[in-house]
């Protein structure tokens, strides 16, 4: 494993397509110890990659999404070949990274959106969940990325501007923006879903990568209303946390500081990725500032049955 994984990091220095969320420096960080590769190679050079983490829970091994991550899927070589003979390439990568993958019980992984072609993974027994996330292809005109926000976006961006007098500052701690996105799911009554940890690995990684913001919007008593946490690679930045006061909801401050967030990403990348949400008052807030709508896949496969049962039952839970 570990002479595959020097070899990744080898390609990831090199090759500049590869996405933030799949960089080997992003895997030690969410996944230190348990972040593994597959790889196809001819000629003597890399041609498709997918990495993948592996977790082992009592007698039950998992290949899984690590947290704040995502995206983590298969990665091929870019080739002007035509349709046909690249769906066909495909195909055979594909069939060669399943077929390196270690035994697991369970698999679960999210594909970026611009990967379109899951069929060898079905042929191999994969089952594929539809999943969405909002996009803004075009960062670079600041006036048609304002005249797209719907109304009410605006609204929030002038009120939080005016009438409470916010500011939005990008010189405020990690922790600062930790305790507001703490707030969020104290809120919920539910726990913070990744540890402090965690969030400071990544941390690191993207501030020394110089990979990474966090905008807080703050009133003139010094109250810290809202905050995001926004990473980038040179292709697209990625809205990866958020977090707010819930005394302080009607200023506006969450708008503002997207806002914001998107014109600063303006000047580093091409795209901004709201990273998508299935909840239906998250997506209305996405969609609301005009980005494009974006299919992904959710793969998974459990070879299981005990543990098939057991994820079945669990779902009805949830359903009920």
């Amino acid at each position: 494993m570990s002479a595959l994984r020097d070899k990744y990091r080898q390609l990831c220095q090199v090759e500049r397509s590869i996405p933030i969320f799949s960089q080997a420096w992003w895997l030690d960080a969410v996944a230190p110890d348990s972040w593994g590769v597959v790889l196809c190679e001819k000629d003597d050079k890399i041609v498709a990659s997918m990495p993948f983490i592996i977790k082992q829970k009592l007698f039950v091994s998992m290949v899984t999404m690590p947290a704040l991550t995502q995206y983590l899927g298969p990665w091929f070589r870019g080739s002007d070949d035509r349709e046909s003979r690249r769906l066909g390439r495909e195909k055979d990568l594909m069939e060669e990274l399943i077929s390196q993958l270690p035994k697991f019980d369970h698999f679960s992984a999210n594909w970026s959106y611009k990967v379109t072609n899951w069929l060898p993974f079905y042929w191999a027994g994969f089952k594929q969940t539809t999943r969405y996330t909002y996009v803004l292809e075009r960062l670079a005109d600041q006036q048609v990325l304002w005249d797209q926000l719907q109304q009410n976006i605006r609204g929030d961006v002038r009120k939080a501007e005016g009438r409470f007098s916010l500011k939005v500052r990008n010189d405020l701690s990690l922790q600062d923006f930790l305790a507001l996105n703490s707030l969020v799911y104290e809120r919920q009554g539910l726990p913070v879903p990744y540890s402090v940890d965690l969030v400071e690995r990544i941390d690191q990684a993207c501030a020394s990568r110089s990979a990474r913001t966090i905008l807080i919007a703050e009133d003139e008593q010094g109250r810290h209303h809202a905050g995001v946490y926004v990473v980038w690679d040179e292709h697209s930045a990625y809205y990866i946390m958020g977090g707010g006061d819930p005394e302080l909801r009607k200023s506006g401050a969450t708008s503002l500081c997207m806002w914001e967030a998107i014109k600063f990403c303006a000047g580093v990348t091409e795209r901004f990725d709201f990273e998508g949400s299935m909840m239906e008052p998250v997506e209305r807030f996405f969609r609301a500032f005009g980005a494009t709508q974006k299919p992904y896949f959710s793969l998974t496969k459990t070879p299981s049955k005990l543990l098939k049962s057991y994820l079945f039952l669990q779902d009805l839970r949830g359903k009920a």
